[in-house]
């Protein structure tokens, strides 16, 4: 396990230190909560040696609250608008690993084109979150003018999901049995003309902001998570391929077409906060990538969705399954249990935000001076409702 210098600290008894607020040598602030934000309601209670982070404590339950219980109480199908907003810049994935769960718990098996669907749609999630990510991490560090050209390219894919799904956030796209509707006429040109647009903008964010001296200097070196913290913290997605961990739910345990595309593993070794950020802008031309090659690949008709039983009385045999793919943080899985009832028994979603952000954090934070804690937020990559649930 990771242990900062804290000679020259207070001793630490159960993992907290000892401290006296009232010597004066120590000050408690609060950063956060703040929306809108890659962050975003979420607070980090901290306890500052001048500049120096000496202690931290998340904090959440800022925002959404409860989903999984409120499923217990709802119907299967009452159950799939709330999914969604259990990561809000990525309610795709939620949608898919409840559909999934519910579709082999029920023995149901989704057509071809709705894979190929599927894929494009969760790829293309991937892409969206990804440009949140990159504007918020240069936001976080004063680059202001990157934010405003990531927001406005996420906004182009934006569009692609509207005319996709008819939602420009919440789409409610993949549905238990497969997808609501097809590609609309003249899709596939249209989303070609915004991955050139965005292809061309990252190379200017390549320039501007990846072989910036001041962003390079404030995060190599910063937040370093080492070899032997991926498994005690559960450290999964881009901060684990930074330390070099070829992990990725796509290539080890592949789901709907992943398996009939072309890619590997992107990662890095200096395992700190730039090495995160370049293995996310890697993988954000992954994305790109990978979004063309399901729309060449893509089947030009064909069933988009299977027969399903009467929505209003679904009753599912008794079972137990777990569903996951890989989110833009890493593993992201619902664990689904039923009784025969038409409603679920038990919904657990497994999100890599809750260790990141609470157990990788408080760790991390220690030692890092107070100007580059917003830096070191960002850099793991955190959705906060996914946190509270």
């Amino acid at each position: 396990m990771f242990t900062p210098d804290r000679s020259k600290y207070p001793k630490h008894v159960n993992g907290r230190p000892e401290i006296d607020l009232s010597s004066g040598k120590y000050t408690k602030v609060w950063h956060g909560p703040q929306h809108p934000g890659i962050t975003g309601n979420m607070a980090l209670e901290i306890t500052l040696c001048g500049d120096e982070v000496v202690e931290s404590i998340t904090h959440v339950g800022y925002l959404h609250r409860g989903f999984e219980k409120l499923m217990e109480r709802r119907t299967f199908i009452q159950c799939f608008p709330i999914v969604c907003r259990i990561a809000v810049p990525e309610p795709a994935f939620n949608e898919y690993c409840f559909s999934a769960a519910l579709e082999e718990l029920s023995d149901i098996e989704i057509p071809e084109q709705a894979q190929w669907l599927r894929t494009f749609n969760l790829e293309l999630m991937r892409l969206s979150s990804f440009l949140m990510w990159i504007g918020g991490m240069a936001g976080a560090l004063g680059q202001g003018t990157i934010g405003q050209w990531c927001v406005t390219h996420r906004d182009y894919v934006a569009d692609l999901f509207e005319e996709m799904t008819g939602g420009r956030i919440y789409h409610m796209y993949m549905l238990p049995g497969g997808v609501r509707a097809p590609l609309p006429p003249g899709f596939k040109e249209r989303a070609f003309k915004v991955f050139d647009g965005i292809e061309k903008m990252l190379d200017a964010v390549d320039k501007v902001l990846y072989n910036n001296y001041v962003f390079k200097q404030r995060t190599q070196g910063l937040g370093i998570i080492t070899r032997d913290m991926i498994e005690r913290y559960g450290v999964v997605g881009p901060n684990a391929r930074a330390c070099g961990v070829k992990r990725d739910v796509r290539l080890d345990e592949p789901y709907v077409k992943y398996d009939e595309l072309d890619f590997d593993y992107v990662t890095a070794n200096a395992s700190d906060a730039y090495a995160r950020a370049v293995c996310r802008f890697e993988e954000t031309l992954q994305s790109i990538d990978l979004c063309r090659q399901v729309l060449n690949k893509m089947p030009k008709d064909g069933p988009f969705h299977t027969k399903t039983p009467n929505v209003m009385n679904w009753k599912v045999a008794p079972g137990e399954t777990y569903a996951k793919a890989e989110c833009t943080r890493g593993e992201y899985g619902f664990y689904m249990v039923t009784d025969g009832s038409d409603k679920p028994r038990r919904v657990h979603a497994r999100g890599p935000s809750m260790t990141h952000a609470i157990c990788l954090m408080e760790q991390l934070a220690i030692n890092t001076n107070v100007s580059d804690i917003a830096g070191l937020m960002v850099s793991i990559h955190t959705y906060p409702p996914e946190v509270e649930r």
